[in-house]
């Protein structure tokens, strides 16, 4: 479950409400729209109500995502939702519980009172052990684990140390003794405030036009120009974008897809029929499989992590080529992009075990598969909706419009 941030409008100032996945700040009061942009991690603290000015903030690591995992011969997924401390801190409570998503949080900025302990567990071990904990009902032992789709924070709990006591400040009350002395616990403390998260304009780096996208989104349109931006370094990177060439209803809605053109190390894998041999695929090797350079497809959207790994097989088996430059892009309702393509990447060898046939053939040699990302493309394919579902007749491929909305809040 998301938890809500209080902010203001960085324009006039007005108090704004967002959720913990939005990416997309858009103001009602002066209409000026923003995109949240961090280096590493969005840092947020709890409010509290005390007037103290010598306020000390906990870190903890939130994780909310799906986590893949392979054994010798099949791979699973479980929904991950945690936040562990960060800090070695004896009797500090190892979890904030159920407080991020009953409490409003604020970002965690230079402005923001008090100081801050460093965070100085590595997040990768913390995940790994809730992989663990995800995965132990599975009886084989893990080849590889993969995070994908996930939103990871640092949340901040206010304390203060007063009578040789940490005092939560909060809940105005005791939470454990103090160990060790004052001058142990400013090693601790980072030397300046985290960085401030930036507001970047939405305004179409190439022409100047505003770009569309919805509050999730992390890649937004300039329908003016024709071309597709993401978030990075305080500044838009251009994403290099193909549309499907088949002609699409007035009605239909195009869903987004990953193409990753890459090279594989440790099994080759360099062209579509190194592909099909790898993989035990039932298809018959043709002369142009040779030449056809490897592209993965992951969908670039979240969605249930069964309907990622489907899809994500169907389109990497199917290899469709049939797209052509958006000029202009197409007029029916974009599906907005939801996940980056850092993470498609991320899930690069879970697409390939899913996609094997005989799994003891390649999941075995995960830990020493590698890939050389050569091309990352955003590919926007028709579905024409129904009831229950988005299909494309052509590709024979249909999308749970109810899985669609549950990937949104994950």
């Amino acid at each position: 479950m998301a938890f809500v941030i209080e902010q203001e409008c960085p324009q006039c100032a007005a108090p704004l409400e967002l959720s913990e996945t939005d990416r997309i700040l858009t103001c009602p009061y002066c209409d000026v729209q923003s995109c949240l942009f961090t280096p590493d991690y969005f840092r947020y603290t709890l409010p509290h109500k005390t007037v103290r000015d010598d306020i000390i903030h906990v870190p903890y690591l939130r994780f909310r995502g799906t986590v893949f995992f392979c054994d010798q011969e099949s791979i699973g997924h479980r929904i991950v939702d945690i936040t562990q401390t960060g800090i070695p801190l004896r009797g500090v409570p190892a979890s904030l519980g159920f407080r991020p998503q009953a409490m409003k949080a604020r970002f965690a900025t230079d402005k923001t009172s008090g100081k801050f302990f460093k965070f100085t567990l590595k997040a990768a071990d913390i995940l790994m052990r809730a992989a663990k904990l995800s995965s132990s009902s599975n009886s084989g032992e893990i080849i590889h684990r993969a995070f994908i789709g996930e939103t990871m924070s640092i949340m901040y709990l206010p304390v203060y140390i007063e009578d040789g006591g940490i005092y939560d400040a909060v809940l105005d009350r005791p939470i454990a003794e103090l160990s060790g002395t004052m001058d142990d616990i400013e090693k601790l403390i980072l030397k300046k405030a985290p960085e401030t998260v930036s507001f970047i304009p939405t305004l179409c780096p190439k022409c100047g036009w505003t770009m569309q996208g919805e509050k999730d989104s992390v890649a937004l349109v300039c329908r003016n120009c024709d071309t597709a931006w993401e978030a990075g370094d305080k500044k838009f990177n251009n994403i290099k974008t193909l549309i499907s060439s088949k002609k699409a209803d007035k009605d239909n809605v195009y869903l987004p897809f990953w193409k990753i053109t890459a090279r594989t190390k440790g099994i080759e894998i360099n062209s579509f029929a190194d592909f099909i041999n790898a993989t035990g695929q039932p298809l018959f090797v043709r002369d142009e499989h040779n030449s056809m350079k490897m592209n993965y497809w992951s969908p670039a959207f979240k969605i249930r992590p069964k309907m990622f790994l489907q899809l994500s097989k169907q389109f990497t088996i199917m290899q469709k080529n049939d797209f052509e430059t958006p000029n202009p892009f197409p007029s029916q309702k974009l599906h907005p992009v939801t996940l980056p393509p850092g993470e498609a990447v991320q899930s690069l060898k879970i697409i390939l075990a899913s996609s094997t046939i005989m799994k003891k053939n390649v999941i075995p040699f995960l830990p020493k598969i590698g890939f050389k990302v050569e091309e990352k493309t955003l590919v926007y394919i028709p579905f024409r909706e129904t009831g229950y579902d988005l299909i494309n007749d052509d590709l024979g491929v249909s999308v749970n419009r109810q899985s669609l909305e549950f990937g949104r809040k994950l």
